[in-house]
């Protein structure tokens, strides 16, 4: 799994993984979800991200 946020377009990505994308969908304004080609989920990219997110920037990691 990756994560990028980009300040300059105040976009973030999560890559869920490596799987090519077959198609997108916009899920809610301004979340977009991408597929593979086995509809399975490989990224989502939220626009506008520090008007949905407090700090965008900052990533909390957890395992359980």
């Amino acid at each position: 799994m990756k994560i990028k946020y980009d300040k300059q377009t105040d976009i973030l990505y999560i890559q869920l993984n490596n799987n090519p994308i077959a198609e997108s969908g916009e899920d809610n304004k301004g979340v977009i979800l991408d597929y593979d080609s086995q509809n399975n989920v490989v990224g989502i990219e939220i626009l506008n991200a520090s008007a949905k997110l407090p700090q965008p920037n900052v990533v909390e990691y957890e395992m359980a």
